[in-house]
């Protein structure tokens, strides 16, 4: 099997479709949740179908994640990559034309397994088609994408929702996929490479593994996915157990199948590796933090101060724009600044969120929304500072035939960071809420009422809780990432030494 790399034009037309495929899996994450109230009348659902909606399409794409890894990196990406576009275009139709909840629920989650198969193919495509600066470059544009998709998804749907109506205008959200899915499925099968993958030197497939993990992940995100916030049963928590006793078993499996010569589901020698064992801690962090400030965001300009959705997505924007700028000047530099960029944006990001919250809560309600997008302006441009670069350190050192299943783990510590950390500020900011309403006695109203503007002080008393959790998450990251410079720095000036005394020693 050769590892010859295709011609510049090729890699980059191959990267296009991926990107732009990424991107469509990314705005689902996110567009969704703005339509859930027009799901809720259009189909007459409670709020678990509708939890189930968004936490079912979690739980399948972080399910799919390990095993479509693996499977690309022993089979072929190409493959896998087609499979999953095609599979993630019939849910979506599925989807849009479900007559029921129950078919909705049933047909999102099988979006959810195609979009999951998606991403890895992704982003092992990108390690397969780039080497050094260009694939700083690669992942400097992918990571720009991928910001712009998560902070417009609301716009988006919120503007679906507008022109479909409040009644049927969720059904837009999907069918806006099945166009946009079959044209990249089109530029796939004609621009994506053929046999210039480097497969894994084993052909065998840990199916005990891949079913150890999968009940594992399960079972720590089930309880952090279906739960609103809203006081619910603390049996739920009993999953971590069961997660724990899985966790466990799955470690020794992969050990015994390992000593036994085979090759295992994870490859826990990657964690050896600082480079990529930090770089997962960082991002999962980083990503318990991100969207779930995006939604307190929503639920405070939407609840709060009672902006339509459309224009509660569009405050966002402005982090879309400078993220998109932050990412794609960080993929040109990643390769010389290294981990201090990382450290660098995230510095922004914790100054941005800062001003998020004190913009939310010290300005008036006219000017908030302009006040807060100009907040988002700061944290967006160091939050493309973070992404992309943080990926491309992550995975320089992993072997091109394992980046499969290596990005796919960093994918799948971005979701379970995302599930815990949205529930965990959800619980917050309802929490504060309700509290607060129901000691206050106060309804809806004008905001220059005495029940509205106790309303009011409730809601930024919930969004300073909530984004001074978030903002401790980001700080977290920081921490991990500047101790991971230190790692870097210390190793580099061992290596200098080294080279010094080696040079010394032949001259003699």
């Amino acid at each position: 099997m050769t590892d010859d790399l295709p011609d510049d034009r090729t890699r980059w037309r191959a990267f296009g479709v991926c990107v732009a495929v990424a991107a469509l899996t990314i705005l689902d994450l996110s567009k969704v949740n703005v339509g859930l109230p027009s799901i809720e009348r259009s189909l007459d659902a409670t709020s678990s179908s509708l939890q189930l909606i968004v936490a079912g399409y979690a739980l399948a794409f972080g399910l799919a994640l390990v095993p479509a890894g693996r499977l690309g990196d022993l089979k072929s990406r190409r493959a896998l990559f087609i499979t999953g576009l095609v599979a993630f275009t019939t849910a979506s139709l599925l989807c849009a034309i479900a007559p029921t909840i129950e078919v909705l629920m049933v047909t999102r989650i099988l979006q959810g397994f195609a979009a999951g198969t998606q991403m890895p193919q992704v982003i092992g495509l990108v390690q397969q088609l780039f080497r050094g600066a260009e694939r700083g470059r690669a992942f400097g544009l992918f990571g720009a994408m991928i910001g712009i998709s998560t902070a417009l998804g609301p716009t988006i749907g919120g503007g679906l929702i507008a022109i479909g109506g409040e009644q049927d205008g969720w059904r837009l959200l999907f069918w806006m996929n099945v166009p946009l899915g079959i044209a990249a499925l089109l530029f796939a099968l004609k621009l994506l490479p053929k046999g210039s993958q480097r497969r894994a030197a084993d052909r065998e497939l840990d199916i005990v593994g891949i079913l150890l993990l999968g009940a594992a992940i399960v079972t720590l995100m089930l309880p952090f996915v279906l739960t609103t916030g809203a006081g619910d049963s603390g049996a739920r928590w009993l999953w971590l157990v069961a997660f724990a006793v899985f966790l466990v078993l799955f470690v020794l499996w992969e050990m015994r199948y390992k000593r036994h010569g085979k090759s295992p589901v994870v490859h826990f020698e990657l964690f050896r590796l600082s480079s990529y064992r930090n770089g997962l801690a960082i991002v999962a962090v980083y990503f318990a933090a991100l969207p779930a400030s995006f939604l307190m965001v929503t639920l405070y300009l939407q609840e709060g101060l009672g902006l339509a959705p459309l224009f509660a997505g569009m405050v966002s924007i402005p982090f879309a724009a400078t993220s998109a700028v932050g990412a794609y000047v960080g993929g040109r530099i990643v390769n010389r600044v290294g981990r201090a960029l990382v450290v660098f944006g995230l510095f922004m990001v914790v100054v941005g969120f800062v001003l998020l919250m004190l913009a939310a809560t010290l300005t008036t309600p006219d000017v908030t929304p302009w006040a807060m997008a100009g907040a988002f302006l700061v944290g967006g441009l160091g939050g493309g500072f973070v992404v992309s670069p943080n990926q491309t350190l992550t995975l320089a050192e992993i072997p091109v035939e394992q980046s499969g299943v290596a990005g796919s783990m960093q994918q799948l510590g971005q979701r379970v960071g995302t599930a815990i950390g949205t529930a965990v500020a959800t619980s917050i900011f309802y929490g504060i809420v309700r509290g607060s309403t129901a000691a206050s006695g106060s309804g809806s109203g004008s905001v220059g009422s005495v029940g509205s503007a106790a309303r009011l002080d409730a809601y930024h008393e919930a969004f300073r809780s909530g984004t001074t959790f978030t903002v401790s998450l980001i700080a977290l990251a920081l921490v991990l990432a500047v101790g991971d410079l230190v790692v870097r720095v210390r190793a580099s000036r061992r290596e200098a030494v080294d080279a010094g005394s080696a040079g010394g020693e032949a001259r003699a």
